[in-house]
């Protein structure tokens, strides 16, 4: 746990290659207004040509949100540090809005790190934040985002989060007390904004941050749980990707073969966890099917052949392998499809249309079977079930299916993304992200923002 010292910038920053610049998340409040201080300081003596960006994100959920926005541009203003403001406009949900809250101030921050060509956003998240955070996962025991094999939830905030696979969210302050924070504030004569939110207790986290008041040995409790889960999924994580390196390949676009070794190869527990990623991947989804499910999966498998289906991917066990590909069920609907979205969790379309705008649709069944299907190891069957359900021009999928391949198609080209992961990937999950990247051809994983470390 780290406290802050006269001068602790560089214990805090030092690790972090700034070489393209940084958006710093900066509400007001005195977790973020510290973290801007700090970083500034450390800039300033270590590198003051980098770029740095304070972003205000003003909610508009409260009547002082404005203000408290201006008081930030001002404090920026006086320390000559750049600022903007971004504002969430439009409807709010009347249920879920601290999720989306949260959803809305991290793309409007991707936003401005994009608009100014900068490849970090920075934000004050606090060794405090941390705890609340895996005793909240702790209580919840939600699946969608916790499984005590792989300790992914009890993990809590990793130290660095890829947003959209391409802006790197760092956390330099996960071992620093929100009171050492307030205690450097002090020293330096610099107030900050109190969010009435933070203390209504209709919400979770403040209720979960008032029952861990001066709670020593509950923050200890629960940080070191997180250190031990964040261990323990990026262990699996290592030995997941090893044995998809190992027993996995493509034999054709949006299918994948999985060599029945993986069944046998001695550690269940890691293959299990590859399956349940290559599931979600497969199918375009999220979230990984929950653990008792893919080990239910993986026990069906290890007593013979069968044809099953989870996550919306058929799984499909033949003496040639096991097969994975996308089902036919729940589709998109023909659609227009904008530049750089995302279709079915699967695809990100590129648009080679000036006119921008592209009608997509799946390629249908009736389609794939008028293609021309290289004899091999895949069953031509599985071959045209993979390519009827990837992305092709409305005008392809309801004529003569002439386009080879499923990865390009008349007026745009198509690129795989990974579902679990394209949103947010934590720094726990890099190893198996990156062997799936590999696998199904994804963009790999940009560069680490740790300092004299790649993306490998």
């Amino acid at each position: 746990m780290l406290d802050i010292e006269p001068d602790p910038s560089t214990k805090l920053f030092s690790h972090i290659d700034f070489t393209s610049g940084a958006v710093a998340a900066v509400s007001g409040g005195s977790d973020s207004t510290a973290l801007l201080l700090l970083l500034k300081q450390h800039l300033d003596r270590t590198a003051p040509s980098t770029r740095l960006l304070a972003v205000t994100v003003d909610h508009g959920l409260r009547r002082g949100s404005a203000a408290e926005a201006q008081a930030v541009a001002k404090l920026c203003a006086e320390r000559a540090i750049a600022h903007r403001i971004m504002a969430w406009s439009g409807d709010k949900p009347s249920t879920g809005l601290p999720a989306a809250a949260r959803e809305a101030r991290y793309r409007l921050l991707a936003q401005a790190a994009r608009s100014e060509g900068l490849g970090l956003i920075v934000t004050g998240h606090t060794l405090d934040d941390q705890a609340e955070t895996v005793l909240m996962r702790h209580a919840r025991n939600d699946h969608r985002d916790f499984d005590d094999l792989a300790g992914r939830g009890l993990a809590g905030m990793a130290p660095a989060t890829l947003h959209d696979w391409r802006e790197w969210i760092v956390r330099p302050l996960l071992g620093v007390h929100r009171s050492a924070l307030r205690g450097f504030l002090r020293r330096e004569q610099v107030g900050w904004a109190e969010d009435p939110t933070n203390a209504d207790e209709a919400f979770e986290r403040p209720r979960v941050r008032a029952a861990l008041a001066d709670d020593a040995q509950r923050i200890g409790h629960a940080l070191a749980l997180a250190g031990g889960a964040a261990a323990a999924r990026s262990r699996l994580g290592g030995e997941a990707a090893e044995m998809i390196g190992r027993f996995c390949g493509q034999p054709a676009s949006g299918l994948i073969r999985l060599d029945p070794g993986l069944l046998s190869a001695g550690n269940d527990t890691a293959a299990i966890y590859a399956l349940r990623i290559l599931l979600a991947t497969t199918g375009g989804l999220a979230f990984l099917p929950d653990e008792a499910r893919g080990a239910g999966l993986f026990g069906r498998l290890k007593a013979g052949f069968l044809c099953a289906t989870l996550s919306r991917t058929v799984v499909d066990f033949r003496r040639a392998g096991i097969f994975l590909h996308r089902e036919m069920r729940g589709l998109p609907q023909p659609a227009i499809i904008a530049d750089g979205a995302v279709w079915d969790g699967r695809r990100r379309i590129t648009s080679n249309d000036r006119g921008g705008a592209l009608s997509i649709a799946p390629r249908g069944a009736a389609a794939a079977k008028r293609l021309v299907v290289a004899e091999g190891e895949v069953p031509p069957s599985l071959a045209r079930a993979a390519l009827a359900v990837e992305p092709a021009s409305w005008q392809t999928a309801e004529s003569d299916g002439s386009t080879q391949g499923g990865r390009t198609s008349p007026g745009f080209a198509t690129r795989p993304v990974i579902a679990p992961f394209a949103r947010f990937l934590p720094s726990f999950d890099l190893a198996p992200a990156r062997a799936m990247a590999s696998l199904i051809g994804a963009e790999p994983v940009p560069a680490s923002p740790w300092r004299g470390h790649s993306a490998g």
